[in-house]
């Protein structure tokens, strides 16, 4: 009976043994798999930005030489500089500019959508529905459909007319002038605002309404409530959409184009500077101002991807620094679930 026990025992204690290496190999094979997965995508994301090292960071006499696969033959910044001199042609007031651009239309665009959102939330006023299904109508609709009608408005603005009072032509021109995107942000038009605008509506929507009756209770009015209460309970969602703003305002070029084409803007500038049409005047200037040798196509290619660059570096920092509220914040923001 002894033997039996002990034989019966030492089964067990082996499948138990067999089934937990077979465990643990599983597991280990699912966690490599998925770092090589996660290591390719990586890569694969990554790499562009890789390539571009051997490219921006090479002298003009090494573009284009076989030789060179990750790392320049001799570090140079004359891509660099020629690029900054081209987009930033006031220096760095150029980029501080277009940040600053970028920063106070987000400002707007989250005031204003986080009170509308508010109301078509916890408000119940007639045609609610209706105001909410413009709002996703004008998120489907594409924004050339919008142009001309926004671009006719612009050029003879008038308000109930009001600018008879001021004007003697009764309206003014303001396309070309800043105050346009400005009142765009204002009315709920910038870009991609009716996102915003969703987004803040589906959130509000979320907040329990025990908070709202106890701010009532305890005195506060409608306003109170919603600069008190409401908003500081927002942050998640204002973070989010903040970050979505600046990013998009500070790349945007289909609304500067149109309606402030003068205006110093570094996307802007960007888009319209490397064009195949000033590949000659870059080539040249690159001979000129650095003394570089005989420049060819993948010269301007090597100053237009510096330009980009450094077109990305507020990108960047916006991103290092809020990218994990940006991710934490999807869940409540009404993109998911």
């Amino acid at each position: 009976m002894k033997n039996k026990k002990a034989k019966t025992e030492s089964k067990v204690d082996a499948g138990l043994a067999i089934y937990l290496f077979k465990n643990k190999t599983k597991k280990g094979l699912v966690k490599f798999f998925s770092l090589v997965l996660i290591m390719g995508l990586c890569f694969t994301i990554i790499y562009p930005i890789l390539s571009l090292v051997p490219v921006v960071f090479s002298t003009v006499e090494d573009l284009g030489n076989p030789n060179v696969i990750w790392i320049p033959l001799e570090f140079s910044t004359i891509s660099f500089k020629t690029a900054a001199r081209m987009i930033m042609p006031q220096g760095l007031a150029t980029m501080g500019k277009s940040v600053l651009y970028a920063a106070g239309i987000m400002v707007l665009q989250v005031f204003f959508s986080a009170m509308v959102g508010y109301s078509l939330a916890r408000v119940n006023f007639w045609g609610r529905r209706m105001v909410f299904g413009m709002v996703i109508l004008v998120f489907l609709l594409p924004r050339q459909s919008l142009l001309l009608a926004q671009y006719i408005y612009f050029v003879h603005f008038d308000v109930l007319g009001i600018m008879n009072l001021f004007t003697k032509a009764g309206e003014i021109n303001l396309i070309n002038n800043p105050i346009v995107l400005v009142l765009l942000a204002v009315f709920g038009f910038g870009v991609n605002q009716s996102l915003f605008i969703f987004l803040f509506s589906q959130f509000f929507k979320n907040i329990p309404k025990e908070l709202e009756e106890a701010s009532l209770i305890d005195g506060c009015g409608f306003y109170r409530t919603y600069f008190r209460i409401m908003l500081p309970n927002a942050i998640p969602i204002i973070s989010t959409v903040g970050i979505l703003s600046f990013v998009w305002n500070y790349g945007d070029t289909y609304y500067t184009n149109y309606f402030n084409p003068n205006g110093s803007y570094m996307s802007t500038l960007l888009s319209s500077t490397f064009i195949s049409a000033n590949k000659d005047y870059i080539l040249e200037a690159l001979r000129t101002w650095y003394d570089a040798p005989v420049a060819t196509d993948l010269a301007f290619d090597a100053v237009k991807q510096a330009g980009a660059l450094i077109f990305l570096i507020p990108l960047l920092i916006v991103y290092l620094i809020g990218q994990r509220k940006l991710v934490e914040n999807m869940e409540n923001s009404g993109l998911v679930g």
